[in-house]
C-alpha cells in the first residue's frame, strides 16, 4: 500500500515537472502576443521590451526541461510554435508598423519576407536535428535576428523619448519620399 502511494506520488511529481518548461514557453509565447497588441497600440517601446523578454524566457525553457530531465518532442514543437510567434511574426509585425507601413505594398513584402526567413529558418533548424551536428548554429538564429529588428526600435524610441532625436508625429515617413 506504501508502496502504490510513493509510486503515484512520483507519477504526479514526474508529470508536473514537465509542465515547468512549458510555462516558461508559454510566457514566451505571451511575451510575443503582448508585443504586437502594443506594437499595434502604438507603443513601440513596450512592444521592443516584450520580445526581449520572450528571448530571456525562450532561453530558459530548454535550459530547465534539461537540468530537470523533463525534455520531449511535445516541448520541442510547442518551443517552435512559441518562436514563430515571438520571434518571427512579432518583430514583422513591430517592423511593419514602426515604419514599413509607409512603404506600402513594399512594406508588406518586406515584413513577410522576414517572417518567412525565420520559419524557414526554425523548419531546417527541425528539420536536421536527426542527422545533422546540432552542437553549433547554421545561419542567424530567430531570437538574434528579432534583437537586431527590434533592438533598433527600442534604441530609437528610447533616443527620442529623451529629445536626443526628433522624431515627427508621422514618424519616420521621410523615408518615402
Amino acid at each position: 500500500m506504501v508502496y502504490e502511494k510513493n509510486k503515484n506520488l512520483k507519477k504526479v511529481r514526474h508529470q508536473s515537472i514537465y509542465l515547468l518548461p512549458n510555462l516558461f514557453t508559454t510566457g514566451c509565447l505571451f511575451a510575443g502576443f503582448y508585443s504586437i497588441i502594443m506594437a499595434v497600440n502604438g507603443d513601440f517601446e513596450k512592444s521592443a521590451i516584450a520580445i526581449f523578454v520572450a528571448m530571456v524566457l525562450d532561453s530558459l525553457d530548454g535550459r530547465v526541461a534539461r537540468l530537470t530531465n523533463s525534455t520531449s518532442s511535445f516541448g520541442e514543437n510547442y518551443d517552435s510554435l512559441a518562436d514563430i510567434v515571438s520571434f518571427g511574426v512579432a518583430p514583422a509585425i513591430v517592423s511593419y508598423v514602426w515604419i514599413l507601413q509607409f512603404l506600402g505594398k513594399l512594406g508588406w513584402l518586406a515584413a513577410c519576407l522576414y517572417l518567412a526567413g525565420s520559419a524557414l529558418r526554425l523548419a531546417r533548424f527541425n528539420s536536421g536535428k536527426s542527422h545533422d551536428d546540432i552542437s553549433f548554429f547554421q545561419g542567424l538564429p530567430c531570437p538574434a535576428a528579432a534583437a537586431l529588428a527590434d533592438g533598433i526600435v527600442w534604441v530609437v524610441t528610447d533616443l527620442s523619448s529623451i529629445g536626443v532625436i526628433n522624431i515627427p508625429e508621422n514618424h519616420l515617413s521621410w523615408m518615402v519620399w
